[in-house]
């Protein structure tokens, strides 16, 4: 995976990374009218990354921060654990308050960072039996025009 260089430094992570990443992994969902995405679980769609809603005026309805995503985690502890890990990344609102999800600022993250978070956050949400890597496997075995890595000898 290429890491992008801006001015000779690492960029910071876009919705279009957010975006790459969750729609490549197995059975996900984008919602149509808004920027969060979903996988399949028993039947209902189960969120596992979408764009903060932000709260600026108690008088009026929340809006969308596109530099900021909630990331859905396993557990309270879990949560608890990555808001301390790193809070210039990770942060809450008392929205989220007793809720398994964080808030990462994307402009504190590079896209091989968020790989790892995205596809986690999947993992909580998504049926036990879906695995990423057959998955990966077979969408590689049945890509049209790839071409093997390995050369042959004659």
């Amino acid at each position: 995976m290429k890491v992008r260089i801006l001015r000779g430094q690492l960029q910071m992570a876009t919705q279009a990374d957010v975006r790459r990443i969750a729609l490549s992994l197995p059975e996900t969902e984008e919602a149509p009218n808004h920027f969060a995405f979903s996988v399949r679980n028993r039947g209902k769609r189960k969120g596992f990354v979408w764009v903060w809603m932000e709260r600026l005026d108690l008088r009026k309805p929340r809006v969308p921060q596109p530099s900021v995503i909630a990331v859905r985690v396993a557990s309270l502890d879990d949560k608890e654990v990555l808001l301390a890990l790193d809070p210039a990344k990770f942060f809450t609102e008392p929205h989220y308050n007793g809720f398994p999800a964080v808030l990462l600022r994307l402009p504190a993250v590079t896209a091989r960072e968020l790989k790892p978070i995205i596809t986690e956050a999947w993992r909580c949400q998504a049926p036990k039996d879906l695995d990423i890597k057959q998955h990966t496997l077979r969408r590689r075995a049945v890509s049209p025009g790839r071409r093997s890595s390995r050369r042959t000898r004659n």
